[in-house]
């Protein structure tokens, strides 16, 4: 597995969380949330990766429990593909069927309303999405050293 940070984005029509991982992999934290709509978006995303200069963005590719493909869906395809052609990054669509869902479990949990709540769930979903990014590039990394 490539030594070096990961940014992930949990892309959304309003607001875009942001996560970033360590150096090594092993622990993701929330960055901010971006709002989609605002003028120096693209601005903003450069100003991150040059400040954690990661080695791989991922993008959390929502779909429905069925696996079935949505609107939204195509919006997180188009984000990413804006990505890898304003950016020389290698950039990968992570399933995040679940990660807005476990994001908002988590904030109940803790006592904090969704209204409340709408930047830390959109950063929570974002470490969500790169934390099983992270787990997929481990296991892979895992099987390729067995074989």
């Amino acid at each position: 597995m490539q030594n070096g940070r990961r940014l992930a984005f949990d892309y959304g029509d309003v607001r875009i969380g942001v996560a970033v991982s360590d150096r090594d992999s092993i622990l993701a934290t929330p960055v901010e949330t971006l709002l989609t709509k605002r003028e120096d978006l693209w601005d903003r995303i450069f100003d991150l990766l040059a400040e954690y200069e990661p080695v791989r963005l991922y993008v959390g590719r929502p779909v429905h429990l069925s696996g079935n493909e949505s609107d939204s869906t195509a919006k997180a395809e188009s984000f990413a593909q804006e990505l890898r052609e304003r950016f020389d990054i290698q950039v990968t669509m992570i399933d995040e069927r679940l990660s807005t869902v476990s994001a908002q479990r988590s904030m109940r949990e803790a006592g904090r309303t969704a209204r409340d709540s709408k930047n830390a769930i959109d950063q929570a979903a974002a470490v969500g999405i790169l934390e099983m990014a992270m787990d997929l590039e481990k296991s892979k990394a895992h099987r390729d050293s067995r074989e």
